[in-house]
């Protein structure tokens, strides 16, 4: 059964695939196997979505459109796809990653929510196999940039403290229909185990980071004022005079480890 004509909605940056050899290559990537708990962010018209049931028996899916939610309750048994209808942004993420981990999350993101869906998501990391996720590719430079570049920024180092970040590949804009104005890369983020990630305080960590990069030419001092001194920057071993998007992934745990000890 095929899904009725659909107009792609503007105000949720639809862009659905449709070229059955990129779909291929991405089911593959995701490589999902029988009794997978896959959960499929915006399965718009079902292109994904089919393959995900026949190789994992059954997935849940979070559609935000009720015209295509309808559709694809249509399209679909129950028992195969397990529709939630919302908002991804709204959706009671801890309580399910508490009832169904490990979560497989895999999604053809709406461009314009990729990044508070990627904060959102960080929380539950410790219930998440990995995520798949087709994004915007400039989205997904930052999310891989290395300290001293332009893309590099509070997305590259909250990502790359808790996943390691993949770039698979990337996807044309022919795949769409509508074609995107844009290059969209699929991308993969494994949760790093837990006896991996640095021991520090993950709130005071993010909040280090978001001061940090809150305005990228202000030196550290100026950045982290009311939360460190130039004396407590120094003793974490940086250079108060250094600004955010020089600094390692280490330097930020450094910091939030000595506002930490200081706010005992």
């Amino acid at each position: 059964m095929s899904l009725a004509p659909h107009r792609a909605r503007k105000r949720f940056s639809q862009n659905f695939l449709h070229d059955a050899r990129w779909i291929e290559r991405i089911v593959e990537a995701i490589d999902p196997r029988p009794g997978d708990r896959i959960v499929e962010i915006g399965p718009g018209q079902g292109a994904l979505t089919t393959s995900l049931i026949k190789r994992a028996g059954a997935i849940d899916a979070l559609e935000i459109d009720r015209d295509l939610a309808a559709q694809l309750r249509a399209r679909y048994a129950p028992e195969e796809l397990r529709l939630h209808e919302g908002d991804a942004l709204r959706f009671d993420w801890p309580d399910f990653a508490r009832t169904h981990a490990p979560l497989r999350i895999a999604g053809n993101l709406p461009y314009h929510i990729s990044t508070p869906l990627l904060f959102t998501l960080w929380p539950i990391a410790p219930d998440v196999a990995d995520q798949h996720f087709m994004l915007q590719k400039e989205l997904v430079d930052r999310m891989i940039a290395v300290p001293g570049g332009k893309t590099y920024g509070r997305l590259s180092v909250m990502l790359q403290f808790r996943y390691r970040v993949y770039r698979l590949f990337d996807v044309p804009r022919g795949a769409f229909r509508p074609p995107p104005q844009v290059t969209s890369s699929f991308v993969r983020l494994v949760p790093k185990p837990i006896g991996e990630l640095p021991i520090v305080d993950a709130d005071t960590f993010g909040k280090v980071v978001a001061a940090a990069f809150s305005q990228r030419r202000k030196t550290l001092r100026n950045a982290l004022a009311g939360m460190l001194g130039e004396t407590q920057i120094v003793a974490a071993g940086i250079d108060p005079k250094a600004r955010a998007e020089a600094l390692p992934l280490a330097a930020f745990v450094g910091l939030a480890r000595t506002l930490a000890t200081n706010s005992r």
